[in-house]
Parts: C-alpha cells; sequence; structure tokens
C-alpha cells in the first residue's frame, strides 16, 4: 500500500503535464491556423505576429484561439525600437540576455505599441526586417 500512495503523486504529475502539452498543442493549432494568412509570422509563448504587405497583426496565443488581435499600418510608424529590459538596443549588435525583450513602434500620433518576445535574437531580426520595409516604404 505504501508504494501506491508513492506513486500516486507522480501519477497526478503524469496527467499535469499531459494537460498542459494539449494546452499548448492548441494554442500552436490556433497560431498555425491564423498564420496561413500572411507573408510572414511568428509564434511564442508572449505573442504572436503577423505582416502582410504593410499591415502588421499582433496578439496573445490562448488554448481558445488567439484574443487582442490589433492591426496597424507600417505605413502609420514613425520608428522601430528593440527594447531589451526597457533600454533601446541595437538590432544589429543585440545584447545576449535580457529579462524584457519588445518591439516598440511608435506612430506619428506619438502612440506606441511594444510587442513582447521571447528572445533577443528573434526580436532584432524582426526589427530589422520591418526597419528595412519601414525605409522602403519612405
Amino acid at each position: 500500500m505504501e508504494r501506491g500512495l508513492l506513486w500516486l503523486p507522480l501519477l497526478f504529475l503524469f496527467f499535469w503535464l499531459a494537460w498542459q502539452g494539449s494546452r499548448e498543442y492548441q494554442k500552436v493549432e490556433a497560431y498555425r491556423v491564423w498564420a496561413e494568412q500572411f507573408d510572414r509570422a511568428k509564434y511564442d509563448i508572449y505573442s504572436v505576429l503577423g505582416q502582410k504587405g504593410n499591415n502588421i497583426t499582433w496578439g496573445k496565443p490562448t488554448p481558445k484561439g488567439l484574443i487582442k488581435l490589433e492591426t496597424f499600418s507600417l505605413e502609420d510608424v514613425k520608428q522601430i525600437r528593440l527594447l531589451v529590459d526597457e533600454k533601446e538596443a541595437d538590432t544589429e549588435a543585440p545584447p545576449e540576455k535580457g529579462r524584457s525583450i519588445e518591439l516598440e513602434f511608435i506612430f506619428s500620433s506619438e502612440n506606441s505599441v511594444r510587442v513582447p518576445f521571447t528572445e533577443i535574437p528573434l526580436a532584432a531580426q524582426w526589427g530589422k526586417h520591418l526597419q528595412q520595409e519601414l525605409q522602403r516604404l519612405s
């Protein structure tokens, strides 16, 4: 009986991990279907981002689908900055570590949108690409 009681927490842990894996799979599947409409898209645990022409759409992934989707045009963007730990970083030589990683889109109306990322290199690549697109539009 003691052996059964020792294995019970492991059984609960197994079911919890399977449930978490199922939730993450649902997020990724919702993203996959959503991303088909874009020329370029990214997924991570903090946000989804898609580009179709000059339009950028971003939101938050959940197991039930994507929420808080916002769309804006690159034509309205004045500047794109890579922020690592609330400080501006160079996209050509980004820092190796940071807790808070975001791309900030600053609009002509002085409003801004911050899109969170989990990895600095991925944010730097997106920042470089979108800055090139912004220069092409100018």
